[in-house]
């Protein structure tokens, strides 16, 4: 029985609570993911977990072991970890996480450089505008757009993103162009929303201070990129940092709109769990994506 193989098996499935979601996420398939979960519970004695058609929860036993098995495989990382460092060789897998469209414009171009550097180490990257779980995604590290609150992770800030409010031409020659943060509710305000998300309003910067504008939205998307091509198409407002879409700014296809009362800016930073650091592959990146992102916006 490979021991260790089967132990990741049943931490993923216990965290996603899917045989086939585990699966997935560990690039085997669900038959594979099964047969390792049921040579573990053989070589236990016990069953782990109980499984119906359309339900599978841990069992009383099931719960203890993942207690354990988590201890188990962090120690082995971080022995790993101990080991690569003496040999400067790290290897392995590092999951890492970023919002779509910083994470096409900054991040994804950083990785084909670090594997020429360090060859031996995985990368999966994931890009999405949802808010990350840790625990659930299996992350070693996030990109996160916006305010962090309090949270037991590590902080490492990369930048501090200007704000713009912006629509096509077309749309301002059909709705008129909004004169004060006030006549924002009369528009149409293109909002990322998806479950768990609190971006429903805009702060705006409004005589040196932070105003909060609350509306309702015609057209929302869980996707910032769909926002702004929404916008592009003459659809509504929309709110980006001003890098995601300079390009559509410089050629004309979007336009500034409220200069003078622009939304609040917003912090782009890693985080990741504390033991993370203690793993060179991962602090390598980590170092390697900041560094190339400071370079890129300087």
């Amino acid at each position: 029985m490979s021991y260790v193989p089967n132990i990741k098996t049943f931490v993923r499935v216990y965290d996603l609570g899917s045989m086939s979601a585990a699966g997935r996420d560990l690039r085997i398939s669900a038959a594979v993911t099964s047969s390792r979960i049921a040579d573990l519970e053989r070589h236990l004695g016990v069953r782990l977990f109980n499984r119906t058609t359309r339900s599978l929860s841990p069992t009383e036993q099931g719960e203890l072991f993942y207690k354990g098995a988590i201890r188990i495989l962090d120690m082995i990382e971080e022995v790993e970890g101990s080991i690569a460092d003496v040999t400067d060789s790290p290897k392995g897998t590092v999951f890492v996480a970023a919002p779509l469209g910083l994470g096409k414009k900054l991040i994804a171009p950083l990785v084909p450089s670090f594997k020429e550097n360090y060859p031996d180490v995985n990368v999966r990257l994931r890009l999405s505008d949802r808010k990350v779980d840790f625990t659930a995604e299996g992350l070693d590290a996030a990109f996160v757009l916006g305010e962090l609150k309090d949270s037991e992770m590590r902080v490492r800030p990369v930048h501090e993103f200007k704000r713009v409010l912006c629509a096509s031409p077309a749309y301002l020659e059909r709705q008129g162009a909004p004169t004060s943060p006030e006549d924002l509710p009369n528009h149409h305000c293109l909002l990322l929303r998806f479950p768990g998300a609190e971006e429903f309003f805009w702060t705006l910067q409004v005589n040196g201070r932070r105003q909060r504008y609350d509306f309702s939205s015609p057209m929302e998307s869980d996707d910032g990129d769909v926002l702004t091509g929404w916008a592009v198409d003459g659809c509504g407002i929309v709110s980006k940092t001003r890098f995601e879409v300079s390009e559509q700014l410089e050629d004309g296809r979007l336009v500034e709109v409220l200069p003078d009362t622009p939304p609040t800016s917003i912090p782009f930073s890693c985080v990741f769990p504390h033991k993370r650091l203690q793993d060179p592959k991962t602090r390598l990146l980590i170092d390697h994506m900041i560094e190339g992102c400071q370079k890129q916006l300087g």
